[in-house]
């Protein structure tokens, strides 16, 4: 763990490219840093996944948005990390907020000509039972 799963309406593979979000997310949380300087997340253990609904409904249809010019297609695009415990709370703020800032920078262009709702949610996890195993971690052990 840490995985960063993306949940969006399909419209927007359109108007972005998921697949670079996600190499964009993925790269953002390759380069955090926790207080002393260690990387936040394992490199071998960051995947970031997006995937469009099949049905969607968004706020009332579109109707304010054409009301207010726009194209009455909204748009929303949900991305929950799930990382395991142990982080501090200012780990956690500047893991999201750099997370936030890349999607952001990604999204610009479909944020400048639609209506869209963004979320990011963080959630750190008491996993009841939990296993790791495959060879990818082994990719990236330097000792």
């Amino acid at each position: 763990m840490p995985h960063l799963v993306i949940l969006y309406t399909p419209q927007l593979d359109a108007e972005t490219d998921m697949t670079a979000l996600c190499r964009a997310l993925a790269d953002t949380m390759i380069v955090a840093r926790d207080d002393a300087g260690e990387p936040v997340f394992p490199i071998g253990g960051v995947r970031v996944l997006a995937y469009p609904a099949a049905h969607f409904a968004v706020a009332d249809g579109g109707a304010a948005s054409r009301a207010a010019g726009g194209s009455g297609d909204c748009a929303f695009v949900w991305f929950h990390l799930r990382m395991g415990r142990g982080r501090s709370a200012a780990v956690h703020q500047r893991a999201g907020q750099a997370l936030v800032s890349a999607a952001r920078a990604h999204l610009a262009p479909v944020l400048a000509s639609r209506h869209v709702g963004l979320t990011l949610q963080i959630d750190e996890g008491h996993e009841v039972f939990g296993a790791k195993f495959g060879n990818l971690h082994s990719l990236f052990d330097k000792s």
